[in-house]
């Protein structure tokens, strides 16, 4: 292998790595908007409502509308493609009415799964043919950064060493293009809830996916100041019948980062993978708790644990937009302090502690 080659210019560094940094900053996260079309279907049907573009749209209307408050615990928030051309009721464009609200624009940029040819029953995510061209247009339109999930399952014989090296070097490449337009890349291997194995795997399998895909990003050449990892918390299987307790899932969070996340990384922002609000509060307060080695910040990057109350208490009808929204300021404030180790339990939501679990979950 080469090891003649240019990184980023500086001005391009420099303004990947304030993105990166103004994304993490302490006591914020991310709010996941990034639902595809036929994903928040299925949500707007628990609230008896047709999956229209514009049924699409109130509900995304109704979370960025919330109080300006929001930004206090929210640094960013990441949209789908139909969203970033979407507009308030009075014709204010999304993305301006963030940007008001200091709230950065990203959005997601693979294009789902695929059956990964010759595997154990595994996937590899598509969208790289024409990223280039797709990110240099989300930049015009106002978005500083992307994201790209890649899910992985833990099985008696997965993840294989192939998904796991396809898993790394589609990451890589991602990356890669990502930077070269300008967009801090988000990097999400996705360790999924799926299975019976215990914390002792989990904690090993993320390991080895970690070390797989920063060797990745290191051989693509990847700025890694001007990056974000968005992993799984170090959790057992959904169906373990030997629970851990947050403390544990902490520790063996923090331990797996330590042993394959280098510390040139601004921040790492976790996915809630279906654990419930509370759950995934709890637990990101305690990896903040937890007395190790933490060179980089560690936030949240939620969706489903951000938005499961706004869902139960607007019910799709209008006059429960206001009550909705404070449901969401009281979630973003609770995973705010959590992401400082400061949060103490007595924050409730409508939602909190209803599990999000859904099997091989499609965003």
């Amino acid at each position: 292998m080469t090891t003649h080659f240019s990184y980023p210019s500086l001005d391009l560094q420099d303004k990947l790595k304030q993105t990166a940094e103004a994304i993490v900053a302490p006591g914020k996260g991310i709010l996941a908007v990034d639902e595809a079309n036929d994903a928040i279907g299925k949500l707007l049907a628990t609230v008896g409502l047709q999956n229209t573009e514009n049924n699409r749209r109130r509900y995304r209307q109704l979370l960025f509308t919330a109080d300006d408050a929001l930004s206090d615990n929210i640094s960013a928030t990441i949209l789908f493609d139909e969203t970033v051309y979407q507009k308030t009721d009075d014709g204010t464009p999304f993305i301006e009415l963030l940007k008001k609200k200091n709230i950065i624009p990203g959005i997601k940029v693979d294009r789902d799964t695929v059956p990964l040819f010759l595997s154990e029953d595994e996937v590899t995510t598509q969208g790289l043919d024409d990223l280039a061209k797709r990110c240099a247009e989300y930049k015009k339109q106002g978005c500083r950064f992307a994201k790209w999930r890649a899910p992985l399952k833990i099985g008696e014989h997965t993840p294989s060493v192939q998904a796991i090296q396809d898993t790394a070097q589609v990451l890589a490449r991602y990356a890669a293009i990502c930077q070269s337009e300008g967009l801090v890349p988000i990097v999400e291997p996705d360790i999924l809830l799926d299975g019976d194995h215990d914390i002792v795997r989990a904690q090993k399998v993320t390991e080895v996916v970690l070390a797989a895909v920063y060797k990745a990003l290191s051989d693509h050449h990847v700025f890694l100041e001007g990056t974000l990892l968005k992993p799984n918390m170090v959790t057992p299987g959904q169906g373990c019948s030997k629970r851990s307790s947050t403390e544990e899932i902490a520790k063996a969070t923090v331990t797996a980062l330590l042993r394959g996340v280098p510390a040139a990384v601004p921040g790492i922002t976790f996915l809630s993978g279906g654990q419930s609000e509370e759950e995934a509060t709890q637990n990101l307060n305690a990896i903040n708790r937890v007395n190790m080695k933490k060179p980089w910040m560690l936030t949240f990057s939620y969706g489903r644990a951000l938005q499961a109350s706004v869902w139960k208490t607007w019910a799709g009808k209008d006059e429960y937009v206001k009550k909705a929204q404070q449901e969401l300021l009281k979630r973003a404030k609770a995973n705010g302090l959590a992401a400082l180790g400061k949060y103490d339990g007595t924050i409730s939501t409508a939602a909190s502690d209803k599990s999000n679990y859904s099997k091989e979950h499609k965003y």
